[in-house]
């Protein structure tokens, strides 16, 4: 089951570039605390709507009851109310943008006297009153329809100034906020909490037969926050616990798409250091920096293969190359120290003569070596730039003679290349030779741009490259001329001079004697600057 759900998330994982992880990671944490924060704020805020909610159901109750006392004293019973669909009432308070009012002021002093009916109703009603009271700890006070105190320390007394009285009084129920200067922290923390000092009050018209006789005003405190958050502590954990294992899969998603590929690709790059190679395996979770650090990795390995190969074989054939005129010469000193007294002038002159030569192609082939050392490890200079025109032609008058003839054949106008003027003439030259020393008596130039790469062909009508040799030709120390002095490395160094500057050479079929191509960039416009290698 875990395989196939991890198998599913690596079907539709998006390849996400890391920033955008680590970013939405660490966002998330940096917005813990204000989702904590705005959780206490719509947690505290649903307190206070369930107290209201509570003060309207405890009014509705009662003010329904002192009706119905109030209906029994009469001479007429009550008429039966309409029937009204049920919805459920809004709240009305909000901790955000309703106001709040100084502590309820203390009754005033009336000459007035309470209303007889309303007095009578009252105390039918304290018993309700006291129960209420006892049971949800609201304060509860009945006015008459003048706003007169029936019941309490304060009968006999106004509040008819108030607000929510005089709403009620028309007709209207009203909560409102006040202070509450009666507060006794409990708490350590209380005062983190918006509504530790506040008190609703709601007063509620009392009706019957459509006219207001009286006002039931309820106030309470609303529910601590810190008590509701005891109350709720099953699904606050819950919630924590929510947060923790979301927290936990944020880990193992950093884990597995950053964390394990970078130890696997570490593993690899120490088995890599000590001679053996290791494919890291692929992170299931696609990161578009981690996949291309594993695609530089496998580039850098395959390079560093192909360059341990290549330093192995060019060892080897060093070594070959080597050891023929060494053999020579040392075979020669020995002769001519055992029979140098006895040997004939001329066959001394012969062996001297042999050792000269095994000494020249060995002075001839460390040159050509240290060639193709600097060629190997050339970087293309910033700025290098070559009009292919004038080295061509200053190749061909210097190449060209009574039995080997060349002919350019190149446009009016031809694009700066983006390679060394002296690398160019170089390859140019090696090719030239190559050619004349095949035998060929007419080598036929040309050359040809579009986009960013200009072309240059050179084609001979000597024999011909055998199709045996065509993918030995490149080789280091690969040579069919080696009888007449030839090392097998001029096609190297012209092949690793283009490369830095990341030109080309190749051998193209042809019907009639070799044919080889150069590519090499173009400068481009504006950037006279020319090229610049990596």
């Amino acid at each position: 089951m875990i395989l196939k759900v991890k198998a599913w998330i690596a079907r539709h994982w998006p390849v996400l570039r890391l920033r955008t992880i680590l970013f939405g990671t660490l966002l998330f944490v940096a917005a813990l605390p204000g989702l904590g924060a705005i959780f206490l704020r719509v947690y505290e805020n649903a307190l206070v709507r369930r107290t209201e909610a509570e003060l309207v159901a405890q009014g509705a109750a009662l003010a329904a009851s002192a009706s119905v006392v109030g209906s029994g004293l009469t001479a007429t019973p009550a008429a039966p109310a309409a029937t009204v669909r049920y919805h459920d009432r809004m709240t009305e308070v909000d901790l955000r943008s309703s106001p709040i009012l100084p502590p309820r002021p203390s009754a005033a002093p009336t000459r007035d006297r309470p209303d007889g009916a309303a007095i009578a109703i009252a105390r039918r009603m304290m018993p309700a009153f006291a129960e209420t009271k006892m049971t949800t700890l609201s304060s509860i006070l009945m006015l008459d329809r003048r706003g007169i105190v029936l019941n309490g320390r304060e009968g006999g007394r106004s509040l008819a100034a108030l607000p929510e009285i005089r709403a009620a009084l028309a007709g209207r129920s009203v909560t409102v906020l006040r202070e509450n200067e009666g507060m006794v922290t409990r708490y350590p923390l209380e005062w983190l909490s918006r509504a530790s000092n506040i008190r609703l009050h709601h007063a509620r018209p009392i009706s019957l037969d459509g006219k207001v006789i009286g006002v039931l005003l309820v106030s309470r405190s609303p529910r601590a926050l810190f008590l509701g958050l005891y109350e709720d502590r099953g699904k606050i954990a819950l919630g924590v616990v929510a947060i923790f294992l979301l927290l936990v899969l944020l880990s193992a998603v950093l884990s597995r798409a950053i964390v394990r590929p970078i130890e696997g690709l570490s593993r690899a790059t120490r088995e890599l250091a000590s001679g053996r190679r290791i494919t890291p395996r692929h992170p299931s979770l696609q990161v578009v920096e981690i996949r291309a650090l594993y695609q530089d990795f496998e580039q850098m390995a395959d390079s560093i293969g192909k360059r341990s190969r290549y330093l192995r074989d060019f060892a080897s054939s060093l070594s070959h190359e080597f050891k023929t005129p060494l053999a020579g010469i040392s075979g020669a000193i020995e002769l001519l120290q055992d029979h140098g007294v006895d040997m004939a002038p001329a066959d001394r002159e012969r062996f001297l003569g042999n050792m000269a030569a095994d000494a020249q192609r060995l002075s001839r082939m460390v040159r050509r070596l240290m060639e193709l050392a600097r060629a190997d490890v050339l970087v293309g200079e910033s700025g290098a730039r070559a009009d292919a025109g004038p080295v061509l032609a200053a190749v061909a008058d210097a190449m060209a003679n009574e039995t080997f003839a060349i002919g350019l054949h190149l446009p009016g106008m031809m694009p700066p290349l983006a390679v060394d003027a002296d690398a160019l003439e170089s390859v140019l030259a090696t090719l030239c030779e190559n050619a004349r020393q095949a035998g060929a008596s007419r080598l036929d130039i040309s050359a040809a741009w579009q986009d960013d790469q200009v072309w240059i062909a050179l084609a001979d009508d000597g024999p011909g490259v055998p199709e045996a040799d065509r993918d030995r030709i490149f080789d280091p120390f690969f040579t069919s001329k080696r009888e007449k002095g030839g090392t097998g490395l001029g096609l190297a160094i012209a092949r690793s001079l283009l490369d830095a500057y990341r030109g080309k050479l190749q051998l193209m079929p042809s019907a009639q004697g070799a044919h080889f191509r150069l590519i090499c960039p173009i400068v481009q416009a504006g950037d006279e600057s020319g090229f610049r290698s990596d």
